[in-house]
């Protein structure tokens, strides 16, 4: 299936690594033109010499939870390419535990580091999508939106302010031929994951309630966000797509 992605301008966030490294790569495949961002440089341009081998990429080390260094990230990849066609945004998981153990400083944290990052992210992409008429905005967020995961207050509040963004976005852009989708992963087998388990063991017992008896590979997932990047995606917006082995329980 030819997913019309050859020659288009694909930015992703906190791409170095997990699934946003798997989101650049599956892109980079479908030889569309690859922008990357990460806080790590050795690990970002490991990640680029990867890119490399399927199609052209840069690379831009920077914070997404500083809008001052969103800015300068949006800034740079548009004087390479004078604009993106495909903008998937997405940040690292704030630190899991329950409401009375984390700070106010770590509620502000996760606050710049998941929404207000992603606004910047749109706000500086978008006047060139408008003007080609074209447009695909992705949000990476967590199968927590939907059903919120015990010991991740963080990411629950968070992640479900970024889906009321990106629904009411795909409303406004719709006339912009612009789609606005999330794109909701379940327990995918990353080092994030690694790490939840690390602090809190019962994580690991989580294929216990998936359907399909396993954790995800970030391949499984990155295929999702590639198509609904894709031109055969044309008539999808304001979703939210599970890629989580059946885990969310509810019936829509």
């Amino acid at each position: 299936m030819d997913l019309g992605l050859k020659g288009k301008v694909a930015f992703v966030a906190a791409s170095s690594e997990g699934l946003g490294k798997s989101v650049a790569l599956e892109l980079a495949r479908e030889e569309a033109l690859i922008a990357i961002c990460g806080r790590n440089q050795e690990s970002l341009e490991a990640t680029a010499r990867e890119i490399e081998q399927h199609t052209e990429v840069l690379s831009v080390v920077g914070d997404l939870s500083k809008t001052e260094e969103v800015n300068r990230i949006v800034n740079t990849v548009i004087e390479k390419y004078g604009s993106v066609d495909i903008l998937v945004t997405n940040t690292g998981g704030p630190p899991s535990g329950k409401f009375e153990e984390l700070s106010p400083e770590q509620w502000d944290q996760a606050y710049h580091q998941l929404l207000v990052s992603a606004t910047s992210l749109v706000r500086g992409f978008l006047p060139g999508m408008k003007k080609k008429h074209w447009g695909r905005i992705i949000s990476i967020t967590s199968q927590a939106v939907k059903q919120p995961v015990d010991n991740l207050i963080l990411s629950n509040s968070m992640r479900a302010s970024v889906v009321g963004l990106m629904k009411t976005l795909a409303n406004e852009l719709g006339h912009e031929n612009i789609t606005v989708n999330n794109v909701m992963p379940g327990y995918t087998q990353t080092s994030r994951l690694d790490r939840l388990i690390e602090s809190n063991p019962s994580f690991a017992r989580a294929t216990e309630e998936i359907p399909l008896g396993r954790f995800g590979q970030p391949d499984e997932f990155a295929a999702a966000v590639t198509f609904l990047a894709s031109e055969r995606a044309s008539y999808i917006t304001g979703v939210s797509l599970a890629v989580d082995g059946g885990w969310i329980k509810n019936i829509i």
